[in-house]
């Protein structure tokens, strides 16, 4: 469902934002962090700070405008600005392996069970979840195109609509297929709606279309309104791979589930200490600077902090991938219109979504200034 979302909606999703120009291209990145604030964790201040940590890393280097350097505190490695790379594999793999670490908790692994038979759900089952699956399939792929939402909170509204509206709700959280179905059909589903907003518009959806963001634009290719025009045989190519990604998944993780399943038997001191040096690895061999080694278990560091007290990771890596973008986008208006904000609010389709940006990130105090009055009244 959400390759075939993703076949229908993205080139005329295209067509119309090739109309769009720089103000529209910032009001839409402003709109698309506002969602990842709204829906990245329990706190919007935190998201929201985790967000504009991003947006200074995106900062740091040198201005392509007028050349000066900037929060790069003399060191010449960083006039180039904060490899992504660097960021994610700290932020999120090193980062991972020092919350496992300090947690020391260890795995215990049900029985796996013997035979493909086995593992292959019965007639009645796929009888029981036929809508469960196609619904949540549809839920998935719309939450997906949200910048910001994720495949987590696919799954759980997923999960709430499909125990809102099934016969058999009263065993949910028991194991019922429904409740499997719902949540697993929009957590795959939402991939296909994640890479619309990439393709289509630049803006990446989740933590993981912002990392195949950076890799296609290493390779040369600029996601957006001309993707899709520019590059036919990649855009129908990817589209074609996640038909054929599906069918290999299926036939290849049903027969090697019991040994996927031992990979969690390995020892913590043999997995973690392969993990960090894959890790420095890859920096090292992407740059070839020591520099951007120390870099990487700083952020490692960081999101380990960040972590243990409870801020999103995403918003940070999205607030860097769009950072230099917003900013182009920014610049190039305010030429436009000789200095002028005004023109961010002057075209319609700007206006509208900078007014759905500020909105969103007001929802916090309208819930509490609401609270305050149920309260009030209460007493």
């Amino acid at each position: 469902v959400g390759v075939l979302g993703l076949m229908l909606v993205a080139p005329p999703l295209a067509k119309v934002a090739l109309s769009f120009s720089s103000p529209e291209y910032f009001a839409l990145m402003a709109l698309g962090l506002a969602m990842v604030v709204l829906l990245a964790g329990r706190s919007m201040v935190k998201a929201l700070l985790a967000m504009l940590a991003g947006l200074w890393i995106a900062g740091i280097g040198t201005d392509l405008f007028s050349t000066t350097s900037r929060f790069t505190f003399g060191r010449m490695e960083l006039l180039s600005g904060v490899d992504f790379v660097v960021v994610a594999i700290g932020v999120f793999a090193i980062a991972e392996v020092l919350a496992n670490m300090e947690a020391r908790e260890e795995t215990r692994l049900l029985p796996v069970p013997k035979g493909l038979r086995n593992l292959l759900p019965t007639v009645q089952d796929l009888k029981d979840c036929r809508f469960a699956f196609a619904n949540g399939s549809v839920v998935g792929f719309l939450i997906g195109v949200l910048p910001g939402a994720g495949s987590t909170i696919a799954s759980f509204i997923s999960y709430g609509l499909e125990k809102a509206v099934s016969r058999r709700r009263e065993r949910f959280g028991t194991g019922v297929v429904e409740g499997v179905a719902a949540p697993e059909g929009a957590n795959n589903s939402e991939t296909g709606g994640a890479l619309v907003p990439l393709l289509t518009l630049g803006i990446p959806g989740s933590g993981t279309t912002a990392v195949l963001l950076a890799a296609l634009v290493l390779w040369g290719f600029k996601p957006g309104p001309l993707f899709i025009p520019e590059n036919p045989a990649l855009f129908w190519g990817l589209v074609a791979s996640m038909y054929i990604g599906n069918v290999m998944l299926l036939i290849l993780n049903l027969p090697l589930v019991p040994a996927f399943a031992q990979v969690l038997r390995a020892p913590a001191f043999v997995l973690y200490p392969v993990i960090l040096g894959i890790s420095i690895v890859g920096v090292y061999s992407a740059s070839g600077s020591l520099f951007d080694v120390a870099l990487l278990a700083a952020f490692g560091l960081l999101g380990y902090v960040m972590r243990k007290l409870d801020y999103p990771a995403a918003p940070l890596i999205l607030g860097l991938v769009l950072g230099g973008a917003m900013e182009r986008a920014l610049r190039q208006s305010l030429m436009m219109s000789e200095g002028s904000l005004s023109i961010l609010v002057a075209r319609p389709i700007s206006a509208v979504m900078l007014s759905l940006a500020l909105l969103i990130l007001l929802i916090p105090l309208f819930t509490k200034v609401n609270a305050w009055r149920l309260r009030a009244l209460d007493s």
